[in-house]
């Protein structure tokens, strides 16, 4: 069992998280540009998966620190996302990732999770995990904290 596995149960407060997720989500040109896929939306976690390709590759073939990173924070982002009201948005105010083992797999997911939810702030954490035909391996752990955006915040006049 893995720390996603036992994180508190935390409640939405926008029934309709689901489907706004999935739209901020076509609207999210640079994880377009990377292919990567959300594949789970739930209360306060998500799930991602990358089919790792040339372009997400450094040096010997290993994946970048770079996606692996943006994987972190996109499924720690909305997870936080779908805990808050309508109107309401996220923005990553701190992200923390460990590398833990280099990646040349072709297959990696993401597994974000809110571990503290509150009312300006969202404390997440994140594993990434390649496949491999002997058994699926942790490459990476991540910790952030999603500031929440309120409406009158958002829609203030410049």
């Amino acid at each position: 069992m893995n720390s996603s596995e036992t994180y508190p149960k935390v409640i939405s407060q926008n029934p309709k998280f689901r489907e706004l997720v999935t739209k901020k989500m076509e609207g999210q040109h640079f994880m377009r540009l990377l292919d990567l896929d959300l594949v789970e939306i739930e209360e306060g976690r998500t799930r991602a998966e990358l089919s790792v390709k040339t372009k997400h590759k450094q040096q010997n073939g290993f994946l970048h620190g770079g996606v692996i990173a943006t994987m972190a924070d996109v499924v720690m982002g909305f997870a936080a996302f779908s805990l808050v009201p309508h109107e309401h948005h996220v923005v990553t105010g701190d992200l923390r990732v460990s590398f833990l083992s280099p990646s040349t797999s072709e297959n990696v997911y993401a597994k974000g999770w809110v571990l503290k939810p509150g009312k300006k702030l969202h404390f997440c954490e994140a594993e990434i995990w390649e496949e491999q035909s002997g058994g699926n391996k942790l490459i990476a752990k991540a910790s952030s904290s999603m500031a929440v955006i309120f409406p009158e915040d958002f829609h203030r006049k410049k």
